[in-house]
């Protein structure tokens, strides 16, 4: 691994952990709840995350080039909510513009099990092929498909595994509560958890990362439990005390309790 690729991954996970925020929903689904105003969502929580991963309309109009965080780039998308299938995304952002946005790294999305799975990792493929002659790292989200409503390890350690072998230096996924330890082993790069299932309370959003990072997951993605959450900031640092500081659950919780 060259110098470059070395210290953007260095940035983006210290000490080989991270805490990265999406804030790229609006990418296919408009305007967000909680992200009508993104500079202004995101402002608060910047102390608390390592990377901010959004996309470049969003990276000009909204966030301070002076204050920000390291971006991650979301460079997928062409679809959205009303189309026909979200799966057929093509790459929207070129390395020249990926360079001139000095982004640490970029996400794409693959969509396995779908419709348009060859044209989703053909996405990846290329894209890795472009961004590695500039030590650029390439995050591969895996996204929706045929199985994801099960989100079984199976399903996901396919996923993982694929996205791997074609390149990509980190995965993002969904933790799943029964084998999270087998997706995370039969992928040989970083695994960071996606925002996971549908949580009632903030201890449930809690107790899933924190399985998560026992089982081997090296991070979190994490945006609408963060910033949909009536106390942000505190969620904020609860999930920051159990990625960097390896709480527990039940002991972040305490702490955002302190700061709710």
């Amino acid at each position: 691994m060259d110098w470059g690729m070395k210290n953007r991954l260095s940035q983006l996970m210290p000490n080989g952990r991270c805490f990265f925020m999406p804030i790229d929903h609006g990418y296919f689904q408009g305007p967000t709840t909680g992200l009508e105003k993104p500079g202004e969502t995101v402002k608060p929580l910047l102390p608390y995350i390592d990377a901010l991963f959004c996309t470049r309309g969003v990276l000009r109009s909204a966030i301070n080039p002076v204050t920000s965080k390291p971006i991650v780039l979301r460079v997928s998308g062409c679809t959205s909510m009303v189309g026909k299938d979200l799966a057929n995304e093509e790459v929207t952002t070129s390395v020249d513009e990926i360079l001139r946005l000095n982004a640490s790294a970029v996400g794409v999305s693959v969509f396995i099990g779908s419709d348009y799975e060859k044209e989703t990792l053909r996405n990846l493929s290329k894209l890795v092929n472009e961004c590695e002659d500039y030590g650029i790292p390439v995050m591969a989200v895996t996204a929706v498909g045929k199985e994801m409503d099960k989100r079984e390890a199976r399903y996901l350690a396919l996923c993982c595994r694929i996205a791997a072998e074609l390149g990509a230096r980190v995965v993002k996924t969904y933790w799943c509560e029964k084998d999270f330890e087998k997706v995370v082993n039969g992928c040989p790069v970083p695994v960071i958890m996606a925002g996971g299932p549908k949580c009632n309370t903030e201890l449930e959003v809690l107790e899933f990362v924190a399985d998560g990072m026992k089982k081997g997951a090296v991070g979190i993605n994490l945006g609408r439990n963060v910033w949909q959450n009536p106390h942000p900031v505190a969620m904020a640092k609860a999930l920051r005390s159990i990625v960097h500081e390896n709480r527990t659950a039940k002991e972040a919780y305490d702490l955002f309790k302190e700061f709710e």
